[in-house]
């Protein structure tokens, strides 16, 4: 069986897969989950043995239906009144065009954020938001508050055909799962203070009984599905 199958197999079933982007790129491998299924026990899991950063990335359909804008927008709107975020500008990302952070939430039944079963809560909440239909912007403000201790990742509008992050590729891989649309990922870091090496994740995967998946054999199955060049419902 293909690791993409694997994959979506595990995902289907609430388990975390290992996903490396590419080589020439961030040459990273981020811990991959359907927020649906997070508990305190996988937030857990991705602080201790992947030690990055734990986000939530959002469908491009989804973030515009939550009125998400990229964290790049926000700062340049308030340039105006705070000239150093101008200075700021991330315009030297060396693999990337632009970043696809958006803002940081808590949900409101939080208490400080950052407990395991607080961001577990946050982000399973925003899969359960994210499968009601229509404008979400103002239940998402009844329920979500910013900041908070969740980053959210706005997915390029074509995905995998737009950009290739980890971002684009765990949505991608949801969607191929028919799951809701809402991953949560965590880059692997190494001991040695550099990212985890492509090996080395592979070797974790092994010893852990997870599926390790390449990007390209992602992107191989992604752009034979029927979500290649669908346009995104805005």
């Amino acid at each position: 069986m293909k690791a993409i199958e694997r994959a979506l197999g595990a995902l289907r079933s609430g388990l975390p897969v290992l996903v490396y982007d590419a080589d020439g790129r961030e040459e990273e491998t981020d811990v991959v989950m359907a927020a649906s299924f997070i508990q305190p026990e996988h937030v857990r899991m991705m602080r201790r043995d992947a030690g990055g950063l734990i986000c939530a990335a959002l469908h491009p359909s989804i973030a515009s239906r939550l009125g998400l804008p990229f964290l790049t927008e926000v700062l340049s709107a308030a340039a105006e009144s705070f000239p150093v975020l101008r200075a700021l500008e991330p315009r030297d990302i060396p693999y990337d065009e632009r970043s696809s952070f958006s803002i940081t939430v808590n949900h409101r039944r939080t208490f400080t954020g950052i407990t395991d079963r607080d961001r577990a809560l946050t982000l399973r909440e925003l899969a359960r938001l994210a499968e009601l239909n229509g404008d979400l912007r103002e239940e998402f403000g009844r329920r979500f508050r910013s900041p908070g201790h969740v980053p959210l990742l706005r997915a390029h509008e074509r995905l995998l055909e737009g950009r290739r992050g980890h971002t684009e590729l765990s949505v991608a891989l949801l969607e191929l799962a028919g799951l809701t649309p809402v991953s949560v990922i965590c880059e692997m870091m190494g001991d040695s203070g550099d990212a985890l090496s492509k090996a080395e994740a592979r070797r974790y995967a092994e010893r852990r009984g997870l599926v390790f998946l390449e990007g390209e054999e992602l992107v191989e199955a992604w752009s034979g599905s029927k979500f290649f060049k669908q346009t995104p419902v805005v």
